[in-house]
């Protein structure tokens, strides 16, 4: 066992028996190198089901980071371009003045439908359908490239439509044949889930109560507002351990989250790294800042690359690390400095709070 290996974890060993964590996954690739493979806790408490390396957990955002990977290795292919216009593969997208949103902008979250109908249920999401005719048809809320703002559940379906309509494939399909199939991890990083895969998943806690907020207090969070009956985080579809635990859900494409083990998601990302997905020109341009201010939606500065975030937590705010993280204190990233990508898997979902993210984050890249 290496000294990082050791490090890593005594870290999350802590974090579970001081009870923090119920179960945690960390992996770590270093030029195609597997560096750390650590796993601690439970993936199920009810029965106290251990979690293993292969325990696949659903992780909400940081599942972005798989969609955007699926749409640069069609662009490395020819089947797209960052430049491609949306309404060109889906012409009904046009509608209400998006003609001229492209790629790019789903990419980098500045198409301005950022939002989903108010009253978009769990069910809704599971139907690819719907979501992708509401989304449609919805009137921007800025003219497509002029501002950024976070696409919550978006981005997912209107990246996975311009897939679906360029290979006549769903993005599920797409993930497996051009990415997870040729990295050996098909079985560890999933969008819709198999049904008989699903008894292997971590089961999600919510680490504390969901807190009752006046709805005039939701009112003034941006990115609880309402426009023109659509909103960015529909209230029966936040994604705390009810929804995140529900088969349906699981089973669905639904590619704003995704489910993956530590070690899947880093070695996705390692691949980014050593040219076995893309070019080296392509890594670069899909890892560098191509929008940077404030959000219009969440209210807060933020800098995105193409389908990632530039700079990540805390501890993870270099310019050289790109990835996402998951509502639920998730993370799969990769710094092009040091060479290192990272995966922080987990199952209490604690909203906001990166503290094991940052705290392996230091672990790790401070060792390159």
């Amino acid at each position: 066992m290496t000294d990082l290996q050791k490090q890593v974890q005594y870290a999350i060993d802590e974090l579970v028996e001081s009870g923090a964590e119920r179960g945690v996954q960390v992996a770590a690739y270093r030029r195609g190198e597997l560096l750390v493979d650590a796993v601690a806790g439970v993936a199920d408490p009810a029965s106290g089901r251990p979690f293993t390396s292969a325990t696949p957990v659903y992780a909400t955002s940081t599942g972005k980071g798989v969609t955007a990977t699926v749409v640069h290795v069609l662009a490395e292919r020819g089947v797209l371009g960052y430049e491609t216009r949306i309404a060109d593969v889906w012409p009904e997208f046009a509608a209400h003045g998006k003609e001229r949103a492209t790629v790019r902008h789903a990419l980098t979250h500045a198409t301005g439908v950022p939002g989903v109908p108010v009253g978009t249920t769990p069910e809704d999401l599971c139907d690819w359908d719907r979501m992708c005719a509401a989304i449609a048809d919805a009137r921007p809320w800025w003219e497509p490239g002029t501002r950024f703002g976070y696409h919550a559940q978006t981005f997912g379906y209107i990246l996975g439509e311009v897939v679906r309509r360029v290979t006549g494939k769903r993005i599920s399909q797409v993930l497996r044949e051009e990415v997870t199939g040729p990295l050996g991890v098909a079985d560890e990083l999933f969008f819709g889930v198999p049904a008989a895969e699903l008894g292997r998943l971590a089961r999600i806690e919510d680490a504390a109560p969901a807190m009752e907020m006046p709805a005039e207090m939701m009112a003034a969070i941006p990115f609880f507002r309402v426009v023109d009956g659509y909103t960015a985080a529909p209230a029966a579809a936040m994604p705390d351990a009810a929804f995140s635990n529900r088969a349906d859900v699981l089973g669905s494409d639904i590619p704003a989250g995704g489910t993956m083990t530590a070690r899947a998601a880093a070695r996705m990302y390692d691949a980014l790294l050593n040219g076995e997905l893309v070019s080296a020109g392509r890594l670069r341009e899909l890892s560098a800042a191509a929008v940077t201010g404030v959000d219009e939606v969440t209210g807060a500065p933020a800098t995105w690359g193409l389908g990632y975030a530039v700079g990540l937590t805390g501890a993870l705010a270099a310019p050289t690390v790109f990835g996402m993280v998951g509502s639920g204190g998730t993370a799969a990233f990769a710094d092009t400095a040091t060479g290192t990508s990272v995966a922080v898997m987990k199952n209490r979902a604690s909203a906001g709070d990166f503290g094991a993210v940052d705290r392996i984050g230091r672990i790790v890249l401070g060792s390159s």
